[in-house]
């Protein structure tokens, strides 16, 4: 089984730029971290402060690890995480039917 996360970012107003800048060097840097099968993020059109980035790592581990890596650190603790109003975050284990 897969561990997946499904993290909700909304952006404090005037935001919504820094975040997804973020989110430019952030996505393709954690696509290339070991452990990790899929990194994908989203900009709500309707409610342009809304980003959602759905995450699949091969455990666990892999998924903690990912807050290890230089590039989480500068991208989304240095810059997204402190412009965010919310930051929330739903975690599963997918079923390998």
């Amino acid at each position: 089984m897969a561990f997946v996360c499904a993290a909700t970012w909304v952006a404090k107003e005037g935001e919504a730029g820094t975040v997804a800048e973020a989110l430019k060097h952030l996505s393709p840097a954690s696509r290339t971290e070991e452990g990790n099968i899929y990194y994908q993020a989203y900009q709500d059109p309707a409610e342009p402060n809304t980003f959602r980035i759905f995450e699949v790592y091969t455990d666990e581990a892999a998924f903690k690890q990912h807050a290890e890596y230089d590039h989480f650190k500068e991208w989304a603790l240095g810059v997204a995480i402190p412009v965010l109003e919310v930051r929330h975050r739903d975690f599963y284990e997918t079923l390998d039917f």
